[in-house]
């Protein structure tokens, strides 16, 4: 009996000795955060209360309490020098870069859908200039939104003008292992978008046939535009290649509304999904005490 409580003992300290190195290797010390299983990426402004308003220090506080990847709509609008600052201060901190928006200029009018050569040759210019910043932030993955419905062209000349245009962008892209993430937006919060369900998506992706344009599944608009959330990311898996997270009502934190995402996540991780979800959503409750309330939602979703 002796022995044997001897043999667990020096069982335990090994234990302890493998936990504290694998903490070690996360590059966190004693008492922070433990690694989220999944990729959660959030954005700058979420943590700053707690970090200040430094975009490093923000990453830093990030990395501290586990987030081990990042996103920002508006990267591609920063300095060279700011890009260049947050992507270092990311590769240290083992942080991996999620998306930025490429045509924040042609998102939001008919574009792509009205096969027109100047609003293609502009989304093109979009798609090349984003080329360098991914390359400045090690980034793989791009937001593309084809623009609104044009109201005098029947919709399947609008969809072949889209599948075109964004051949087009997946040439620009895939030389440099890029990938532009089409995103559905709800009708409720951005009515008269071309693109606005899943299927769509993967109808155009699958058309397009490039390994340089898949779907950003937003569970937030798909869950205002038409739920039925987990058998849709079944459907367009091959063509889906990124996903962003924001609860229903409110597009706050997991837990806030009406979304199970403890389910959600989980049935990601079966899957092996190993990319990235954009925390693009609000802070529920404001203040440290907010801030702290969003993290440990995410830990309670995260338990699955």
């Amino acid at each position: 009996m002796a022995e044997l409580t001897r043999r667990e003992a020096i069982q335990a300290g090994a234990a302890a000795g493998v936990a504290m190195t694998s903490a070690a290797a996360f590059g966190r010390a004693s008492g922070q955060g433990d690694r989220f299983r999944l990729k959660y990426a959030p954005h700058f402004g979420m943590f700053q209360n707690h970090a200040g308003d430094d975009p490093v220090d923000q990453l830093k506080f990030a990395a501290d309490e586990g987030f081990h990847a990042w996103e920002d709509n508006g990267m591609k609008g920063r300095s060279v020098a700011d890009q260049e600052r947050i992507s270092k201060a990311m590769r240290e901190l083992g942080m991996t870069m999620g998306v930025f928006v490429v045509n924040g200029d042609t998102a939001w009018s008919p574009t792509l859908t009205t096969g027109k050569a100047d609003a293609v040759a502009k989304f093109l210019q979009e798609c090349r200039d984003s080329v360098e910043v991914a390359k400045r932030v090690h980034a793989k993955w791009m937001t593309v939104v084809p623009g609104t419905i044009e109201p005098r062209l029947e919709p399947g000349y609008q969809s072949a003008n889209v599948v075109e245009a964004l051949r087009r962008a997946s040439a620009v892209f895939e030389p440099h292992g890029l990938v532009m993430v089409l995103e559905p937006l709800n009708y409720r919060d951005h009515p008269n978008l071309f693109l606005n369900k899943i299927s769509q998506g993967y109808q155009v992706c699958r058309a397009v046939n490039s390994p340089a344009c898949k779907i950003l599944f937003d569970l937030y608009h798909q869950q205002v535009q038409e739920g039925n959330l987990i058998p849709n990311i079944d459907l367009g898996w091959s063509e889906i290649g990124y996903f962003q997270i924001g609860d229903n009502p409110g597009r706050n934190e997991p837990t806030t509304g009406e979304v199970n995402f403890r389910n959600v996540f989980g049935h990601l991780a079966s899957k092996g999904y190993e990319g990235l979800l954009g925390m693009e959503h609000g802070n529920r409750f404001p203040g440290k005490e907010g801030e702290r309330k969003l993290i440990d939602a995410y830990r309670a979703c995260d338990a699955f």
